[in-house]
């Protein structure tokens, strides 16, 4: 095994990006956008005698990102030297943007550099980053604007039905008609669930003030609006924060790429619950800065989406309050992936008898949505 230049962890001697176009099984949306595919871009390093796996939901140019700039930086280094190599892929995307797709496939490698690190030292990643609790609680998360009541009802309580205890669903799409969609969610998961909404920045501020009057009636009692207004409107989330009902949470970050932004969301009081996305904040070496801010100001963080990656730094950092087990994404890392587990009970605990993630591509299930 030939060593990297600091002598402890083998070369990376392999940078392998492939590119998966997954249909919706349904038309699906929420509050501004429509969409009817998901787009995963796996990485795979190799280093040693082992591939770590990382992966991203983003544009198929991620992957061409990862293959012309990225991999140039990687190839040859120290597995182990994970924040040099961090650096390394940071500043070879300085003339082309930090945000947006260098983001996702920044994070995409570096998923894939911790769970190669966690292979070679025989380690889950949950317990290479050291646990803090065998499992962490999950919110199911759909309920998109799309669907019609029938179907609305029937997802959101299903989760109740497998011992979900909170639940989320999508609103904005049409103010006047939210509240009635919202209180037939309550009805279908009666006081069994702490009920969700996410308007992913549809409403204005004085609607969405008006409408956390509403969605906090007793006969409705939503406990977590995320993204009432725009995440980049700083000022208008930090007004609904302040102005929500009592016992009413906002919520955004889901969009930050980097610690400034979230620094900057912090630094503002714009929300009670930080949200961070390990395939976009800069992998788990990202994702682990944004727990450092919310630790630094006594804050809980909340991981969106990617089900599979989160499960692991849930259950290793303690200001994670809950994992999205997003409908999308559960069922694309289900369908694709060997070792993604399921929520009992309401919490979601890696198999931490599967090194790293514990994750395998089910290659022949997966060439059928090759891109």
């Amino acid at each position: 095994m030939r060593l990297g230049r600091h002598g402890r962890g083998p070369v990376i001697d392999a940078v392998e990006v492939s590119t998966y176009v997954i249909p919706t099984d349904a038309p699906e949306s929420d509050g501004t956008l429509e969409w009817d595919r998901t787009t995963l871009v796996v990485v795979e390093i190799g280093a040693g005698d082992v591939r770590g796996l990382g992966y991203t939901y983003a544009a198929a140019a991620a992957a061409g990102l990862v293959r012309e700039v990225l991999a140039k930086r990687v190839l040859g280094g120290d597995v182990f030297a994970i924040p040099a190599l961090a650096a390394g892929m940071l500043e070879s995307v300085r003339n082309l943007g930090r945000s947006g797709i260098a983001a996702t496939a920044i994070s995409a490698v570096d998923v894939a550099l911790w769970d190669a690190k966690a292979r070679l030292l025989a380690l889950p990643l949950a317990a290479l980053l050291g646990l803090a609790r065998p499992g962490v609680p999950v919110y199911g998360s759909g309920g998109f604007t799309s669907y019609p009541i029938d179907r609305l009802q029937a997802q959101l309580g299903g989760w109740v039905e497998q011992g979900m205890t909170l639940v989320k669903m999508k609103v904005g799409r049409d103010a006047a008609a939210d509240p009635d969609r919202v209180r037939a969610v309550r009805r279908a998961v009666g006081d069994r669930a702490q009920l969700f909404v996410d308007a992913n920045g549809a409403y204005s501020r004085k609607q969405a003030l008006a409408l956390a009057d509403r969605f906090a009636a007793a006969d409705v009692d939503v406990r977590w609006f995320e993204e009432p207004v725009s995440s980049d409107d700083l000022e208008g989330l930090r007004l609904i924060r302040d102005r929500a009902p009592s016992g009413m949470d906002v919520a955004a970050g889901e969009y930050g790429y980097d610690p400034f932004y979230f620094a900057r969301m912090l630094e503002a009081g714009a929300v009670d619950v930080l949200q961070a996305d390990a395939t976009r904040c800069g992998g788990v070496s990202g994702f682990l800065a944004a727990h450092a801010l919310c630790d630094a100001r006594g804050l809980p963080l909340s991981a969106h989406c990617a089900p599979a990656l989160h499960a692991h730094l849930g259950c290793a950092l303690g200001r994670v309050r809950h994992v999205e087990y997003f409908h999308d994404h559960q069922r694309i890392e289900r369908m694709l992936f060997d070792g993604a587990t399921v929520p009992r009970d309401g919490l979601l605990a890696p198999d931490l008898d599967r090194p790293g993630l514990g994750l395998e591509l089910k290659r022949a299930d997966a060439a059928k949505f090759a891109a």
